[in-house]
């Protein structure tokens, strides 16, 4: 049986374009499980917060925060869930590179509404706890974070990584 071209040669990798396509596939879909999961969990800890005895005492801006926390949180899952269901809408259909390529961008999607679901609520927790300037200074602290740490230091390692070969 022949075999197809190396997809990358050079990368230290022996694989065809379709090896390569169904590893990056693979690869999204786990990265996917890591994203739903902790989704799922701060989805859950917002919607219970909706049945606590406390949340009679939230004033307007907080209740506010809430829904908007609530459908951040949505949007994350769904979102998360987006490129399962396109693949099963496209199984079979030869659309692999597609899949990777529309997988890629949605889950860097999904981290950014993580990103802002995971901000707010820090501004909402602690906006309840300490005021509204700790829960605006919390906020932002953990959006300042996660920006630097899931986009920024990722795209400085990819430039460094280019600039160094």
């Amino acid at each position: 049986m022949a075999r197809d071209h190396d997809a990358a040669p050079g990368d230290g990798r022996d694989e065809t374009e379709n090896e390569r396509l169904d590893r990056n596939w693979g690869e999204i879909l786990q990265e996917l499980r890591v994203v739903q999961t902790g989704t799922q969990i701060l989805t859950g800890f917002l919607l219970a917060i909706a049945f606590q005895q406390r949340f009679e005492e939230l004033n307007g801006y907080e209740v506010v925060v809430y829904l908007v926390l609530v459908c951040m949180a949505a949007l994350a899952t769904l979102l998360a869930l987006t490129p399962v269901s396109m693949h099963r809408a496209l199984f079979r259909q030869r659309a692999k590179d597609k899949l990777v390529r529309s997988g890629n961008r949605l889950l860097i999607v999904t981290l950014a509404a993580v990103l802002l679901t995971l901000a707010g609520t820090a501004l909402l927790i602690f906006d309840i706890v300490a005021g509204t300037a700790a829960g605006i200074v919390a906020g932002t602290a953990v959006l300042a974070l996660g920006v630097l740490a899931w986009f920024l230091y990722p795209a400085l390692y990819r430039i460094r990584t280019r600039l160094d070969t």
